[in-house]
């Protein structure tokens, strides 16, 4: 019998694409080895120092690629992986909150028992993770993307495991991650038998090319697309897939917290932007209902369930549900188009870039709050341990006994909040002119009175920490740190700058947005084939 020859031919690999992910999984493998062969422990800067180095790098090789390509398609491993403008602004954007995160656990990770490289290590191995998803040009890359980003938090969730809290985030966020995973693989399996292939831009080119009558193979993929909007949902929080995410918040070390619910919470929705543009967007009259849907609970559940909060942290929870209903708004505003060079023609474009808008600064306002709430911790001497630690009556006269961080504070809880000269404003704004160009006028309307319902969260922290009676569990202690490590103020200097850098993006923006604004479009036309 003749013997058939089957010859394998490897993808070509561009590892300048590759070169972000490379220096984020090289700094992590490089620390634990270094970590794991040293005779002494290393001393916690050092963990620091490379995950802010690598943060930066991977930020500034991102910069400098977008610059040479010009936001143009540059893909790689025979396309499943595809650098664009879109995916380089979010590695610009997971690098920037590396570094923050980094700087705000410098000096809580001794308060929290966890070990400096394995922390350093997990963040940058979820790092990459979040790149992988915002280029992934093939569901199964966007697949192991996902789960590097979410078994890394997983573990960074359950490092601090002298806290009961802790233990029990982690292990709800991971038999309800598991679940989201499964729905997301079967999705995968349904899309790929409806269209044999599982490549973004094959799927995509597969629709456009098939448009006809109703056959049965459309229902498999209207079932595979539910299920990976399932998946997705589960990580950014959207209702009604949200319900991990007020305890695991809660549980988890504030530093963590902050990188949830924006660093990874952006890698989802860039996920979900390519999914429904990039792949099944001739199928948008199916899933245009369901993403208003999703918008609608999302935007009114956090909205109601954040101003019956007495937990600033539970509170600040519910609002990133809440926050995450606004970028919904603009991903579901799909104008009545006959394709995809039209539906960008008839702006689009504008839309989905408004979400991107609006994941860029709500990522930074995020940052700094649960930064905010990590310097407090210290600073009354709680270990977050107990269910009241972040209690409205814990920040009550904050502003007299450090009225810089009140000052901060209150400028990130108004831009959360939409108000003028803020990057929040700037953000609800563009996604709700995106809708209302888009025809949607109810959905429109009820994000713009949810922002009215949110503010009073908002509002009551901040009437709280300019009471003048002060709180009763307050004082005038100092952060629970190294005392050899720099202050500023009495407060950590480390955090003071990530502080600051949070504060000082969100003013810049709602002065100055229009920069910020004509990159968010740029990215988002790369993306069309």
């Amino acid at each position: 019998m003749a013997q058939v020859e089957i010859a394998f031919e490897a993808p070509a690999v561009d590892w300048w694409v590759l070169t972000p992910q490379i220096i984020l999984v090289g700094a992590a493998l490089g620390l634990l080895l270094v970590a794991s062969l040293a005779p002494r422990a290393l001393p916690g800067w050092v963990s620091t120092i490379v995950t802010i180095g690598t943060g930066a790098a991977a930020a500034i090789v991102a910069a400098v690629q977008w610059t040479v390509w010009d936001a143009a398609p540059r893909p790689t491993l025979n396309g499943a992986f595809v650098s664009d403008g879109f995916s380089l602004l979010l590695t610009v954007l997971v690098g920037a909150g590396l570094v923050m995160t980094a700087l705000v656990a410098h000096s809580a990770l001794d308060r929290y028992d966890m070990a400096p490289p394995e922390f350093a290590a997990l963040l940058l191995a979820s790092a990459a993770g979040a790149v992988v998803m915002a280029g992934a040009n093939d569901l199964i890359v966007l697949f192991l993307g996902l789960e590097s980003l979410s078994i890394a938090l997983y573990v960074l969730i359950a490092l601090a495991g002298r806290r009961a809290s802790a233990r029990e985030s982690a292990m709800k966020y991971f038999v309800l991650g598991a679940f989201s995973s499964a729905f997301f693989l079967y999705g995968i399996a349904l899309v790929y038998g409806s269209t044999g292939s599982t490549n973004l831009s094959g799927i995509g080119g597969f629709l456009f090319g098939s448009i006809g009558p109703t056959r049965e193979s459309d229902y498999l993929l209207l079932v595979g697309i539910a299920l990976l909007l399932v998946g997705l949902g589960f990580k950014v929080a959207a209702v009604p897939f949200h319900f991990w995410a007020p305890d695991v918040y809660e549980g988890a070390p504030s530093p963590v917290t902050g990188y949830l619910a924006s660093i990874a919470k952006a890698a989802g929705f860039a996920a979900l932007a390519r999914v429904l543009y990039v792949a099944v967007f001739e199928q948008s009259t199916a899933w245009t209902p369901i993403m208003v849907g999703l918008a609608f609970a999302t935007l009114a559940v956090g909205a109601i369930m954040a101003i019956c909060q007495n937990d600033v942290k539970r509170m600040l929870a519910y609002s990133s549900i809440s926050h995450a209903g606004f970028v919904l708004v603009g991903l579901s505003a799909v104008p009545a188009a006959s394709g995809l060079v039209q539906w960008a023609e008839e702006g689009g474009g504008d839309a989905v870039s408004s979400s991107v808008f609006y994941l860029i600064t709500y990522s930074f306002m995020a940052l700094g709050s649960f930064a905010v709430l990590s310097v407090v911790g210290a600073e009354l001497r709680s270990s977050e341990a107990d269910a009241s630690a972040h209690a409205y009556s814990r920040y009550g006269g904050l502003a007299r006994r450090r009225p810089v961080l009140a000052l901060a504070f209150t400028v990130l809880l108004l831009a959360q909040a939409g108000v003028p000269f803020t990057a929040g404003f700037v953000a609800k704004f563009e996604v709700i002119l995106a809708s209302i160009n888009a025809e949607g006028y109810v959905l429109a309307a009820v994000a713009m009175v949810t922002a009215v319902v949110s503010a009073f969260a908002y509002l009551r922290v901040v009437l709280a920490m300019y009471a003048p009676e002060g709180s009763a569990d307050g004082d005038d202690s100092t952060p629970t740190a190294r005392p050899g490590r720099p202050r500023w103020g009495g407060l950590p200097l480390t955090s003071v700058f990530a502080i600051s850098l949070a504060v000082a993006v969100t003013v810049v923006v709602g002065v100055f947005p229009q920069t910020l604004i004509e990159w968010s479009r740029d990215a988002v036309l790369s993306i069309i084939p």
